[in-house]
């Protein structure tokens, strides 16, 4: 051994060095290189053991081959070999790199084991509050921070107020707002969540905070996450956050305004989406199926959305993923803007000289207005999210908003593998990474590999990277009264074989129905061909009944409808000076009734009708009225005569 090292010795320093050296830096940037390839679990396993392989080998090569080279002082070969190794590990280096930045991102975008969670005190600002304020709060005991985390704070801040129970949020502000009650316990989102309802749009300048509790806890969201992986069918929900601010805390709340399942099968590459209007009136899992605006449900959590809309569409929601919209401005710039056929406006189109005009991602008007032209064009960052945004310029108002958000997404997900280079790449994952916020784990992110694979594959050789199919659920407009507000509210009530044939198209993309053939085609020349969308156009049987008025009505056409929906009937005769007389209505005709026009049908058991017993008592008056004139009129002939 030590005649071998005498020997080396003799070797120029130089290239003996030069030896070491590669040698101890191969082995380092090797070692972090297969670190972070093993990281990379699912994807092309054998190929990455065939590296791991050829580099190790190639490594031992050198070793031996440049120590004979050394002791026989030929340095041709360890010349060449080593600009070899110095290309090798510039390439582990890099690409170790690469990974940590692509592992890191899609790893920042797993929403935390656990959570900050928050409740404010809040009062409206002209409110004095004092001891003998009264506090109006949640009586759900699953609610972490309505429920739970109001006491720990009332306790804290040893109050001494009555305290008031209510069932849900809505009734809490609205007793805020009337002055019912001079102080709420909320979460902390509480701007967020409520800001987009017409009567709490300025909740933000209406109200102050008195208190605040913070405590870290398990992230419960984490518990809803699916076994599935990317080579089978999955159902995804997306969740609108319209944030202020950029970037995505992963405690902050989705206001629910933007609602959209995606079922995806790899297989076939087919998607279809449907967005859910945010006022679609359908119960609520969570609140015991109480019919409330599917957005209400936002406000208890990811876990009872999740649970709404399983039972709306009957199917199992695989993952959910948080956006946050003001992430879009990045995230298209990032992609060097999308393509999107912008709609013109058809509700007060003149207003901006035909047209979209919206504020801009900071919530800006005046000058900082985002104005678009009609049209298919491409579209910016701040420009995309306007148009995403904008509702109030079309006529369908949040059902156009839909649509235009549908737009959005397929174009931003068809121009999302089109980059040119590693720069572009990092920039869109970036964009991604900062902006979304999801309970699936690494791994399954991970096995989306092979699908991503086959879509460039489809971008390389000119075909559609997926073939999306974009539902629509047909809705009508719906009064309802609410009985625990005493208030009416505009909801959207849908159509059951809209609702049906959507189904049918989400189950039909994730394999679980067959899809019909269809064996004839007509065409005519005179009609505008549609491409179909699921459950477009089908609008028979509604979804929702409310209670109508029969004030006016017969009691035969109340009965039958009572007796139709299992309504208990019940019959009073009521005459003048009784509370539930009417006027205005003819004998024998019903005059009032017991529940009020427009409340939820599921909630009547029981209706009493009150009918028009006689108009006696108003035709006496009238005469006693009559013969009071002619007295008077008498008297007055009496005094001029």
């Amino acid at each position: 051994m030590g005649r071998l090292l005498k020997k080396l010795k003799k070797s120029k320093k130089i290239f003996r060095y030069t030896y070491y050296l590669i040698i101890l830096a191969y082995i380092i940037s090797l070692s972090f290189f297969i670190k972070s390839i093993l990281t990379l679990k699912g994807i092309e396993t054998i190929l990455r053991i065939i590296f791991i392989i050829f580099f190790i080998v190639y490594l031992l090569l050198y070793i031996f081959s440049n120590l004979i080279n050394l002791l026989r002082r030929k340095y041709k070969i360890l010349i060449i070999t080593t600009i070899i190794s110095i290309l090798f590990i510039t390439v582990f280096s890099v690409s170790t790199y690469y990974i940590n930045v692509i592992y890191n991102s899609f790893n920042n975008m797993t929403e935390e084991n656990e959570l900050v969670y928050t409740v404010y005190l809040i009062s409206l600002k002209d409110t004095e509050f004092d001891n003998d304020s009264v506090i109006g709060m949640i009586d759900d005991e699953n609610e972490i921070e309505g429920y739970d985390l109001a006491q720990k704070l009332y306790s804290k801040e040893k109050l001494v107020n009555n305290i008031e129970d209510y069932s849900d949020y809505s009734i809490l502000l609205q007793k805020l707002y009337n002055k019912e009650i001079d102080a709420i316990f909320v979460p902390s989102n509480y701007v967020t969540l409520f800001s987009n309802e017409e009567e709490y749009q300025n909740i933000k300048e209406d109200t102050k905070i008195l208190y605040k509790y913070s405590e870290k806890r398990d992230n419960t969201d984490l518990t809803l996450s699916s076994n599935k992986k990317f080579n089978e069918p999955l159902t995804f929900l997306l969740l609108g956050v319209d944030s202020e601010d950029n970037g995505l805390n992963t405690n902050a709340a989705f206001n629910g305004d933007t609602l959209m399942v995606v079922t995806f099968n790899p297989d076939t590459l087919k998607t279809t989406m449907v967005s859910i209007p945010r006022d679609t009136y359908v119960p609520i899992a969570c609140r015991n199926n109480a019919y409330s605006k599917i957005n209400s449900s936002a406000a208890y959590g990811t876990s009872c959305v999740i649970e709404t809309i399983q039972n709306f569409f009957d199917i199992g929601i695989d993952y959910y993923v948080k956006i946050n919209f003001k992430g879009v401005v990045e995230l298209v710039d990032a992609l060097g803007g999308i393509e999107v056929d912008v709609e013109a406006p058809t509700y007060n189109a003149d207003k901006y000289d035909g047209m979209m005009c919206e504020q801009n991602s900071d919530r800006e008007f005046g000058n900082k207005l985002v104005c678009i032209e009609p049209g298919l064009q491409t579209l910016n960052g701040e420009e995309a999210l306007a148009y995403a945004r904008n509702r109030h310029l079309y006529i369908g108002s949040d059902l156009d908003r839909i649509r235009h958000q549908q737009q959005v997404v397929e174009a931003i997900a068809k121009k999302g593998l089109s980059f040119s280079s590693i720069k572009d790449f990092q920039k869109i994952l970036n964009a991604i990474s900062n902006n979304i916020a999801t309970n699936m784990d690494m791994n399954t992110m991970l096995s989306g590999y092979d699908v991503v694979k086959n879509m460039v594959g489809n971008v390389l050789t000119g075909e559609d990277v997926l073939s999306i199919n974009k539902a629509y659920l047909e809705t009508y407009s719906l009064n309802v009264y609410l009985p625990t507000t005493g208030t009416t509210t505009s909801a959207q009530g849908y159509y059951v074989d809209s609702l049906e044939d959507i189904k049918k198209a989400l189950k039909i993309t994730l394999g679980e129905m067959e899809e019909e053939i269809i064996k004839t085609f007509s065409f005519s020349v005179n009609e505008t061909y549609e491409v179909y969308s699921p459950g477009k156009g089908l609008r028979k049987e509604q979804s929702t009944t409310v209670l109508p008025s029969f004030i006016g009505k017969t009691v035969t056409e109340a009965e039958e409808f009572c007796n139709k929906n299992g309504i208990s009937f019940n019959i009073e005769y009521v005459d003048y000076g009784d509370n539930h007389y009417n006027a205005d209505v003819a004998v024998g005709l019903i005059g009032d009734q017991s529940v009020q026009i427009g409340v939820h049908l599921s909630t009547v058991n029981e209706l009493t009708v009150y009918v028009v017993n006689s108009k006696q008592e108003i035709v006496e008056e009238e005469n006693e009225s009559e013969d009071s004139e002619e007295i008077i009129d008498g008297i007055l002939e009496d005094l001029l005569n």
